[in-house]
């Protein structure tokens, strides 16, 4: 996003932007085209961003991080958070636990 795109928007909007790296509007037609949530759900879609952050941490450059790294990893974990609490929680849909069968 340039410079000039960001000064248009309102407050509201450049908080969004710092908080989730887009707007709400622009997460949310994201998240509604990806296949991942479409087919799987809000629940396994937040476990991928999740998974996503945790490797970006993983994969730091020499024991230190830039605070690039550290602010796409927070913000990614903002929209991991933020699609549990739009679409999970808010509507109840959860993915059910795995069931495990004992055999004797």
């Amino acid at each position: 996003m340039n410079f000039r795109t960001y000064e248009q928007m309102t407050d509201a909007q450049r908080r969004e932007v710092r908080m989730y790296g887009c707007t709400v509007d622009q997460m949310r037609e994201a998240v509604e085209e990806s296949l991942t949530f479409r087919f799987t759900g809000p629940v396994m879609y937040a476990t991928s961003l999740l998974s996503d952050a945790q490797e970006m941490i993983a994969h730091d450059q020499g024991g230190t991080y830039s605070f690039m790294q550290v602010e796409d990893a927070r913000q990614m974990i903002n929209r991991a958070k933020w699609v549990l609490f739009s679409y999970a929680i808010e509507h109840r849909v959860m993915t059910p636990a795995p069931t495990t069968t004992d055999s004797e």
